[in-house]
This record gives structure tokens, C-alpha cells and sequence, in this order.
């Protein structure tokens, strides 16, 4: 029966070759937790105690996984955003914390739409408080639309996806946080869509066909190709429809917020010229990531 000292050494040595020191630090202390329930201080004064087998066989597991390249979040089966856990599998992308930036943004400025219009409905003597109606193209996991709807209750949220399976691994989100998601499989490139939007967001697929060498092995293997990838050589495809579709499904003052391929920022933002207001917007590392559009 080992300690959690020895399972520490093994994460050490057998993962040197693919994470740094800090890395591996992290990643012990991830598992830890999930399955110990020990935060960083505690775990550092219970090293010394011996594991139950099933727990140990569990790290080991873990740390096999590790070596074959598996992102931790499927390992555990969820991923934290924006303060909340999703269900991840390999059919649906792992939230990535520029994903919760483009969040930061959206609440921010759905905050200002919804005071606008309840200031509106005062002035105008209307009853109840204005209903956005939200549209999250390429949902995945749902964590977006799933996020939205928690931040405003109110909202109808729509969120579609050309692949039924994501769509299941979204819909046991929804019933996972209580909120009511109208979840649809479309194939939105060759598809119409009904109605106007406040929100028309999304983080389509946007990596270039001729990029691939350049994402890692761990992400190309383990995390769907056609959640990453875009369809065409033309990787700003579903931007081009999105711009198309916003011409005639964005609602009087709305917005588009989309990530983008940062090497594709300039292009990208043109697509968007018929909106005087559309911008583009870096991350916190500095890379342009964002398209913003508020009417």
C-alpha cells in the first residue's frame, strides 16, 4: 500500500517528459482533491498517509491516462466555467478559459441590453421586464448557452449543433444545472434560421485545415476534429454565415459576439463591415479573439 508521497514521485518522474514541474504540481493536486477531498495545505500535511487500494488504483489510472495523453478534464469527466462543472467527454470541446472571457463580455453586455429595455418599457407604460432571446451556435458541451441561461433566467435560450452526440452530453448539462435549454441539431451551414436574436454567439470551429500541425497531439487525438477544425479550406465559413444571418436575425439593438482565430483577426472582422459598430477584441494574452457587434 503506497502514500500519497509515493503517488507524487510517480506523477513526477513518469510525467517529466510532458508537463513541467509546476504543471505536474498542479495536476497531483487536481486529483487529489477530486478524490480526497484535500485542498493544497492539507495535502501537503497528509503525504505520509498510506492510500486505500481503490484510491491508488484510481491515481494510477489517472497517471496512465496522463502519460497517453488524455486531457485531465475527461479523466475526472467535467471541467470547470465560469464557476460552474461540465459534463466533458470526447465528444464535445473542453471549455477554454478564453471561452469564459467571451462570457465576461456577453453578461456585460446583455446587463446593459436588459436595463436599456426595462428603462424602455417604463417610459413606453408596457408590463413585465424584457425577455432577451439568446441563439449559441455550436453549443458543444452547452456550457455557453448553459451559462447564460443561468446568469439570465429569464432568457430563452437556443442552442444548436450539428452533432447529436454533443447535443446529449449538452441536453444532461442542462437537466445537471436546472435550466431550460431549447437544444437543436441543425447543420447551420445549410441551414435557415427562424426568428431574431438579442445574442447571436458563438465559437465555431475556426482552425484552419493547414494549422493542424500545430495543435497539440493531446487536443487533435482526444477532443472532436469537427468541433476544432473548420469543415472547408476556408476557415472564416462560419463566420461568413454568421455575418449573413445577422443582416436578418438580429434583433434592434443586438449583439454577435464570437471567438475567432487569432491569426484570422483583421480578416474576420471585415466580414462584419456592414455593422458600423462591430470591433475586435484581444484576450488577456494579448492575441485578437473576439468580434463584437452592438447595435
Amino acid at each position: 500500500m503506497g502514500t500519497l508521497k509515493d503517488i507524487k514521485s510517480d506523477f513526477q518522474e513518469e510525467l517529466s517528459q510532458q508537463y513541467s514541474v509546476s504543471e505536474t504540481e498542479v495536476l497531483f493536486e487536481i486529483f487529489s482533491e477530486e478524490w480526497l477531498g484535500l485542498n493544497r495545505l492539507q495535502l501537503r500535511a497528509a503525504l505520509q498517509n498510506p492510500l486505500e487500494t481503490e484510491t491508488e488504483g484510481r491515481f494510477k489510472d489517472a497517471l496512465g491516462q496522463l502519460r497517453a495523453g488524455v486531457p485531465y478534464q475527461q479523466i475526472l469527466g467535467k471541467a470547470l466555467f465560469y464557476g460552474l462543472n461540465f459534463v466533458v467527454d470526447n465528444n464535445v470541446l473542453i471549455p477554454r478559459p478564453e471561452t469564459e472571457e467571451l462570457m465576461e463580455i456577453a453578461v456585460a453586455e446583455l446587463q446593459l441590453l436588459t436595463e436599456r429595455s426595462n428603462v424602455r418599457s417604463e417610459i413606453d407604460n408596457t408590463s413585465g421586464k424584457y425577455q432577451l432571446r439568446i441563439i449559441d451556435i455550436g453549443t458543444g458541451s452547452g456550457a455557453i448557452a448553459i451559462t447564460l441561461k443561468k446568469q439570465f433566467p429569464e432568457a430563452v435560450v437556443y442552442a444548436v449543433d450539428y452533432s447529436e452526440a454533443a447535443l446529449q452530453t449538452a441536453a444532461g448539462n442542462a437537466v445537471l444545472h436546472e435550466t431550460e435549454i431549447n437544444f437543436i441539431h441543425m447543420d447551420y451551414l445549410n441551414s435557415e434560421l427562424q426568428g431574431k436574436f438579442d445574442l447571436i454567439i458563438s465559437n465555431p470551429p475556426y482552425i484552419g485545415r493547414d494549422e493542424a500541425d500545430e495543435i497539440a497531439d493531446s487536443v487533435k487525438e482526444f477532443e472532436p476534429k469537427m468541433a476544432l477544425f473548420s469543415p472547408v479550406e476556408d476557415a472564416l465559413i462560419f463566420y461568413r454565415k454568421i455575418a449573413a444571418d445577422s443582416a436578418h436575425h438580429l434583433a434592434e439593438q443586438g449583439i454577435i459576439l464570437l471567438e475567432i482565430n487569432q491569426k484570422l483577426g483583421p480578416e474576420t472582422l471585415e466580414l462584419f463591415k456592414e455593422f458600423p459598430s462591430a470591433e475586435l477584441l484581444k484576450d488577456l494574452s494579448g492575441n485578437d479573439r473576439f468580434i463584437r457587434v452592438v447595435i
